[in-house]
């Protein structure tokens, strides 16, 4: 027999499972797991196009305390066997094959990722791409599944003091706007950012021709808000919606004439 036909043969390797001796500390780990795995990923819209982007994935089970470690790449297998295609309905999914492949009891899937709307302008209607950011926190307890859904978003605000005391104008500044809600049922990414830009004195746009500026800086002007109402008015949104059992709204203003940032939070539920 020759020696390559030999080694085709021949038995695979037993490898020595060091993950899986015993740990004598009795000290369990409430969440292990791989963080900062970029993945290419498809979205859903609300339009029901696919749109292609890249997330930024966290992936974690909890360890008992009598193991010493956990398998790192069967994380990786789970995610490659779903697939490209992500949307809240699969989330589930992935977590209950965290559970079984990693012998869990509980699972924990983060997903960050830039999302791309196409906005026109006010006046010329000029189309631009926009990005925001949106994030999947998903956890799964036996078979019960908590989520949570965040949306970031740049918006325009102008300070109502500024405007009541100056008298050639008012400062304003570009603020972020994060929001993150649990709900009854799926709520879309666009509706949340629809839901903050609403909220503030003016949207952004990538694109902006001369017509559409002016339109943009008189709206802000006629819509001063203090980053305190413009946490309130997300808020009143949102208990509005009936689907919304658990919302934080969180604003902060990259101030214009102050060495500081403006900062307002309000947590219902």
């Amino acid at each position: 027999m020759s020696t390559a036909s030999s080694k085709k043969n021949s038995p695979v390797e037993v490898m020595h499972d060091k993950q899986s001796e015993r740990d004598h500390r009795k000290l369990r780990i409430d969440k292990v797991g791989v963080r900062n795995l970029r993945f290419p990923i498809q979205i859903r819209d609300k339009e029901k196009v696919v749109q292609n982007t890249i997330a930024t994935i966290g992936m974690f089970v909890d360890l008992p305390h009598e193991f010493k470690g956990t398998h790192m790449s069967r994380f990786i297998e789970v995610l490659n066997s779903h697939g490209s295609m992500v949307h809240v309905e699969n989330i589930e999914d992935i977590l209950h094959a965290m559970q079984r492949k990693l012998n869990a009891a509980t699972a924990h899937l983060e997903m960050e990722f830039p999302y791309f709307l196409t906005k026109k302008a006010p006046v010329t209607e000029m189309e631009s791409v926009m990005d925001y950011t949106a994030r999947f926190d998903a956890t799964a307890t036996g078979k019960e599944i908590d989520f949570v859904l965040t949306v970031k978003a740049n918006v325009t605000t102008l300070c109502p003091c500024s405007k009541a005391i100056s008298k050639y104008g008012a400062h304003n500044q570009r603020g972020l706007c994060t929001v993150q809600i649990r709900s009854r049922k799926a709520i879309w990414i666009e509706d949340l950012i629809a839901i903050i830009e609403s909220s503030a004195s003016s949207e952004l746009y990538s694109l902006l021709k001369r017509h559409d500026e002016k339109a943009v800086t008189e709206r802000a002007y006629e819509n001063p808000v203090f980053v305190e109402d413009l946490v309130r008015g997300v808020a009143e949104k949102l208990n509005a919606h009936r689907d919304v059992t658990w919302y934080k709204v969180e604003a902060e203003n990259f101030e214009s004439i102050h060495n500081h940032n403006a900062y307002a939070l309000i947590e219902k539920g």
